[in-house]
């Protein structure tokens, strides 16, 4: 590995300063469980890195106007751990459970894994579903944007070299919301999903029916994607076994799957079928089992 200077940031501001100073090719440090490996495997290795991770303003989980705010920094153990992440968003930790090994998830960051952009991502489907909003600090200010809206890619976001993914906000509207999150690997622990899927629906329990359903599904398309069609297919239906089975099968024709080593095209879709029906049992579940709770 070609040397490399490394520069630490004392919070988010500074480390914006910092990403300005030294130009387009540095690279920033979270929680390094995907840029340690990136660096040992490219002779690409930047001048200078940015480390964040004492950056104390990026760490924090907390119910603010906008909703439920997660910092760029929070770990996926900690995510875990998080009252406040298993009232508003049980699904999130969910996810977090079936990224790598324990070391991995003790250090790596849940800003870290939106960052990479790897279509496989583990956090990605379930903020998807819950229509996550994304803030980004730069040289230019403050913006927030969609997280639909943040890849561009694989591996690719709408960063700028001197921009800083700074929060994760499950806005307002989605608070609570009953989600659910299923992987499927090659194994049980520490894989990269062949298909990961996330649901989220709120329930009209007068008619029984999908009120605001979201689809996301990951590792099936150059980005984590929404089935818009499966969506709109359930949007005030009602709420029975035939309609989750046809809704996968709608999301499963939605899904731009690759074969590779790994598992073939056809294999992912079925998987895209399989666990969306899951996903959407497993947030119907959640959402039955809370109203059940509350009527006690």
């Amino acid at each position: 590995m070609r040397a490399f200077e490394l520069v630490t940031a004392r919070d988010s501001q500074h480390a914006v300063a910092l990403l300005a100073a030294h130009g387009p090719s540095v690279k920033v440090l979270a929680g390094g469980t995907d840029l340690l490996v990136d660096l040992k495997l490219t002779s690409d290795v930047p001048g200078v890195i940015v480390d964040i991770s004492r950056a104390e303003d990026l760490k924090q989980i907390a119910v603010t106007d906008e909703g439920l705010s997660i910092g760029a920094l929070v770990t996926h153990a900690e995510i875990m751990r998080s009252a406040l992440i298993r009232e508003f968003a049980p699904a999130l930790i969910d996810a977090a459970h079936t990224i790598g090994a324990v070391h991995t998830r003790n250090l790596g960051t849940l800003g870290g894994n939106l960052v990479t952009g790897v279509p496989s991502m583990d956090s990605g489907p379930t903020l998807f579903a819950l229509e996550a909003l994304l803030t980004v600090i730069g040289a230019a200010g403050r913006r927030q944007v969609p997280i639909a809206e943040f890849f561009v890619g694989p591996r690719t976001t709408i960063l700028e070299a001197d921009e800083l993914l700074t929060e994760i906000v499950i806005p307002k509207p989605s608070l609570g919301k009953p989600a659910d999150f299923h992987k499927f690997g090659l194994r049980k622990g520490q894989a990269l999903a062949l298909v990961n899927v996330a649901a989220s629906s709120w329930i009209d329990w007068d008619r029984h029916a999908f009120v605001a359903p979201r689809i996301a599904l990951g590792a099936v398309a150059p980005t984590v994607m929404r089935a818009l069609q499966a969506e709109a297919f359930l949007e005030k239906r009602a709420i029975t076994p035939e309609a989750m089975v046809e809704a996968g099968r709608i999301a499963a024709a939605e899904a731009r799957p690759i074969s590779d080593f790994r598992a073939t095209a056809h294999y992912r879709c079925d998987l895209v079928a399989v666990l969306t029906r899951r996903a959407l049992a497993g947030a119907y579940a959640r959402a039955k089992g809370k109203r059940e709770a509350q009527a006690t």
